[in-house]
């Protein structure tokens, strides 16, 4: 059990390194007390046990009397910081299972959702709308649990970027406010997290850190994030494994300003997903759809972050990013064979195509100023090549995306080491990349750590279009 307080005064140097790794760098700090933190986090009972009834019946329209108060319950009632947790058991080391148990503790056991049992999209829709039902029938409880609800996600960047997908659908439907999000980095590379100050991993040594992080989350401000939309349109085919970002889209909508003539079929099949870090084209993508086959067949390599990037970096060995011994290979020669990229700047309507560098074998559109664990390839440009280039000075919530290129994973390499700066390409609004065949038979794509393989033609070109979404996603700042 944990003393009613915990004091960390002095630390050793090693706990001192690892504790700043994840996010924790105020180290002369008084411990929360275990029950002052649940009585600022646990919803009353009767709302808990009412959502939870109604995510699993899946139904909200008829609440059980016997879990609710009559005649609702006062606003003082409400917790000061109502969360719940997301948890992915599937995420880096499968910490999962221990986590939980421990957030049960210090929360509630039906405040904490193990992703394997409960989708994001089924508490949005369940649990979130018991809650609003319950506040429209006068809970005045209910009514300032739904206001100030936040939310955790343990999990990597595809993990939280499911959650924020989901809770976005509440734009459309003008269900406000829109829950923020906060991170317990439990992923390989934890760029979203690291992005807004929770961290690139988490130290399951110290069980004071569990409750650290939720006693920040309570308290954190609320900053925005940009989303982006991608529109992937293929003449035939199907994507291969598509992550579940990544769905069938009824329509095609590609933006119509852009004349593609021939290369365009009467008929075609589109996806769409959305995404708040990155999307790459290219080797690395490759290497990546490699690495995440290997992983399913294999689960048992899977065994925490370090050894996943062990086993990344060789397998990118055996794919050629680092050698292409055989120049001849479709496969291995520059990503100007098959790409074109339009843009679209801020305040323009029309695209403007820019050239391929030569050589480049994967091309990147950034929204983080973090990148493959904690790098920041795009760099801290001076002003004056900021100014020559036209570019403007890079945050996650301009309404801008980053496109930058690799030449091959050596380049990479010096890059995400800082010890040089990626290919700067452009700073845009809109981006449109067109793929054609030629001998390539496939293009490989990556979306927020999420890789597939995209079906090329020789007669038809497959575009993939990326705009901003219209609302920003709200997180939690850990800083």
């Amino acid at each position: 059990m944990d003393a009613p307080t915990e004091k960390f005064v002095a630390l050793e140097a090693d706990d001192t390194t690892s504790m700043r790794g994840c996010g924790l760098a105020n180290l002369t700090w008084v411990g929360v007390d275990k029950e002052e933190l649940r009585q600022r986090l646990m919803m009353p009972e009767y709302i808990r046990l009412a959502m939870r009834d109604c995510i699993k019946r899946k139904d909200t329209t008829a609440i059980p009397d016997h879990l609710l108060l009559p005649g609702g319950a006062v606003a003082d009632m409400a917790p000061h910081a109502p969360m719940v947790v997301f948890i992915n058991p599937k995420s880096g080391g499968r910490h999962g299972p221990v986590l939980k148990e421990r957030l049960q503790q210090l929360m509630s056991e039906e405040q904490v959702f193990d992703l394997t049992e409960v989708k994001p999209n089924e508490f949005v829709r369940y649990g979130l709308a018991c809650l609003e039902k319950v506040a429209g029938e006068g809970d005045e409880c209910a009514k300032e649990c739904r206001a100030r609800l936040r939310i955790m996600v343990a999990g990597g960047d595809g993990t939280v970027g499911w959650v924020l997908g989901c809770l976005g659908e509440l734009n459309k439907d003008g269900t406000l406010p829109i829950p923020p999000v906060g991170v317990i980095p439990l992923g390989t590379g934890n760029d979203l997290s690291r992005s807004f100050g929770w961290g690139g991993s988490f130290p399951f040594a110290w069980r004071i850190a569990v409750k650290r992080t939720l006693h920040r989350a309570s308290m954190g401000p609320v900053a925005r994030l940009d989303s982006w939309k991608i529109l992937v349109s293929m003449p035939s085919g199907e994507v291969v494994d598509p992550p579940y970002s990544l769905k069938p889209a009824e329509e095609n909508e590609l933006d119509q300003g852009l004349d593609v003539g021939v290369d365009a079929p009467l008929v075609a099949k589109s996806y769409e997903g959305v995404f708040y870090n990155y999307l790459s084209i290219g080797m690395d993508a490759q290497v990546a759809y490699g690495f995440h086959h290997l992983r399913n067949t294999k689960p048992y390599l899977a065994q925490g972050p370090i050894s996943n990037k062990l086993i990344y970096s060789g397998f990118s060995c055996t794919q050629g990013w680092f050698c292409t011994p055989f120049a001849s290979d479709p496969g291995l020669r520059g990503l100007r064979n098959i790409l074109k990229i339009h843009i679209k700047k801020v305040y323009c309507s029309e695209w403007e195509e820019i050239a391929v560098p030569k050589n480049v074998r994967s091309v990147v559109a950034l929204n983080l100023e973090s990148y493959g664990s904690g790098s920041h390839p795009w760099g801290n440009l001076k002003p004056d090549y900021l100014e020559k280039r036209g570019f403007v000075e890079a945050h996650c919530d301009d309404g801008l995306i980053e496109i930058f290129a690799f030449k091959h994973g050596w380049h990479a390499s010096f890059v995400m080491t800082e010890l040089i700066s990626a290919k700067h390409i452009a700073q845009a609004a809109a981006v449109r990349f067109e793929l054609r065949g030629g001998d390539w038979k496939d293009a490989f794509l990556q979306m927020d750590g999420e890789p597939w393989k995209q079906p090329m033609s020789t007669d038809y070109s497959t575009f993939v279009e990326i705009k901003k979404v219209p609302f920003q996603s709200l997180m939690i700042n850990g800083v």
